[in-house]
């Protein structure tokens, strides 16, 4: 019976924080209230509280099954077998393309639309924001490592300094992708990206 309870319990909590992702992708945090998010979830309103002290909290916990997600899919593309460190990362970037879609994210640019955002409304969600991604910098830091290891790659300066600059560089072109409504930023973003790395055109 507790199996069965704890079970139910963690369905409605998933629940709750998927649909909650799915519409904060598109509305921002501040513009969607817990009853849309309810509502659409088919949650009662009162049940809410007994997963979530709060909005707040409900936020550091969709940012954190957000860049869980993120992370895992990071990790299996850029240990993909079969290719070079270089040709995992440019496929890397192609994803985050795809995923970072002005038109419809479906929950999967959330670090995207919320980073401005959260960062000046609330400090637990602006922590977590900045474990997600320091996750993946670090992650693309230790591929590009491996890059210049294989040799399919090379970079000036550290790891480190490079994965950090190419981090910034995407999070800023789907910030443009969005205002502009084309791809135009991302191709600018890939080509700066094989120059970085080295890569032929």
């Amino acid at each position: 019976m507790a199996k069965t309870s704890l079970s139910a319990t963690l369905d409605v909590r998933g629940t709750i924080l998927e649909v909650g992702r799915r519409i904060m992708s598109g509305k921002g945090f501040c513009a969607v209230g817990l009853n849309e998010i309810l509502t659409q979830a088919r949650v009662p309103k009162g049940s809410f509280y007994h997963y979530f002290d709060s909005k707040d909290a409900f936020g550091v916990a969709m940012l954190s099954a957000y860049f869980d997600d993120y992370h895992a899919d990071m990790d299996a593309v850029l240990a993909q077998p079969g290719s070079n460190v270089a040709q995992r990362l440019l496929r890397y970037f192609d994803l985050w393309r795809d995923n970072q879609s002005y038109a419809d994210c479906q929950g999967k640019c959330l670090a995207v639309k919320l980073a401005a955002e959260v960062a000046d409304l609330s400090e637990p969600m602006r922590q977590q924001m900045d474990r997600g991604t320091a996750r993946i910098i670090a992650r693309l830091a230790a591929a590009l490592e491996a890059g210049v290891a294989d040799a399919s790659l090379t970079i000036a300066g550290t790891p480190q300094q490079a994965a950090e600059s190419l981090y910034q560089q995407w999070l800023g072109a789907s910030v443009m992708v969005k205002i502009v409504r084309h791809g135009g930023p991302f191709d600018a973003a890939m080509a700066a990206t094989r120059r970085m790395l080295h890569l032929p055109a």
